[in-house]
């Protein structure tokens, strides 16, 4: 089995590769990122990164080969492709800029992988990620369950993560499920999130549970205040999940960026809900009920999502 990461010479593809080694599944991890001129000397980081990873395989006691490169060649055959490529948003650029050098950053990546992977899988953790993925679907003609975003499992384990400080328990017990667009339109669901069982509504007051809600909403913006720049650790690890939950076809359940046509109400577009993940990708949508309250919050995410969709396209267009 074997596994692409690219844009593995930044943070997040770097430890969504480390992640997928340790878990000792897959046979190969292949770390693709371009080089890098700084005056008259060429760095190559992902060979660097994935040259230091191989390098703890006898302490960490796994097999699986990483290397790195910066030729599209030696991914051919990948089973599954990570595309973590692209730039975080600086100051002074416009919204616009990013979807535009992003949008054509996934794009020339996704055309290579499927040269020379064909029938591959592709999650796609770049930002905006609802509509960098539709980019990479459109660009790689793959069927719409064979591409996916990564979004919802990051943003269900920072709830999770904050439920646990704020009950005191395990984060191992916490259930949980949200849906809609990444970033502050997402739908996290308290109605469907338990403790071993137990509706986490009958352990903590509204009052507390909506400020745990709203900081899962911001939870990005909150890592970039206190480092200055954005997240890796839980980003890498939530793809690496992904993967694995393909790879060893184990049909988790899981809030992923899945092409909707019809579900939920929702048609043509890429957008957090619930799947079944396994062989081949995205098994299903899981439609759960939603009540008026929840349902209201998905249509304003569908509406924000959409909306910088069409602004993507009319970007292209021109």
């Amino acid at each position: 089995m074997k596994v692409t990461v690219v844009g593995a010479g930044g943070n997040v593809g770097a430890t969504t590769a480390f992640a997928i080694a340790e878990r000792d599944y897959a046979k190969e991890v292949v770390m693709v990122d371009i080089e890098r001129k700084e005056g008259d000397k060429t760095f190559y980081p992902s060979k660097g990164r994935g040259l230091d990873m191989w390098q703890t395989a006898p302490i960490q006691s796994f097999d699986t080969r990483l290397t790195g490169t910066v030729d599209y060649k030696d991914t051919a055959n990948s089973d599954v492709c990570v595309i973590t490529a692209g730039i975080p948003r600086k100051p002074g650029m416009s919204r616009d800029d990013l979807l535009s050098i992003n949008g054509n950053i996934v794009k020339s990546v996704t055309e290579q992988l499927v040269k020379y992977s064909p029938d591959t899988i592709i999650i796609v953790v770049s930002n905006p990620l609802d509509v960098m993925t539709y980019v990479a679907h459109a660009a790689s003609n793959l069927d719409s369950k064979k591409v996916m975003g990564m979004a919802g499992i990051l943003d269900t384990a920072r709830y999770r993560a904050f439920l646990a400080e704020a009950l005191d328990v395990s984060p191992k017990d916490i259930q949980a499920m949200l849906m809609g667009g990444h970033g502050d339109t997402m739908v996290p669901l308290p109605r469907y999130t338990t403790v071993s069982g137990i509706p986490v509504t009958q352990l903590i007051d509204d009052a507390t549970l909506n400020d745990i809600v709203e900081r899962t909403k911001k939870g990005g913006g909150e890592l970039v205040g206190l480092m200055g720049t954005s997240a890796w650790y839980a980003p890498g690890t939530a793809a690496a999940q992904m993967v694995e939950a393909i790879m060893l076809d184990q049909n988790r359940i899981f809030p992923c960026a899945a092409y909707c046509d019809g579900e939920f109400g929702i048609s043509d577009l890429f957008i957090g809900v619930p799947v079944k993940l396994g062989k081949g990708g995205i098994k299903e949508i899981v439609e759960i009920e939603l009540d008026e309250h929840e349902t209201k919050l998905l249509r304003a995410s569908e509406t924000a999502v959409r909306s910088t969709l069409d602004d993507f396209k009319k970007l292209m267009d021109n």
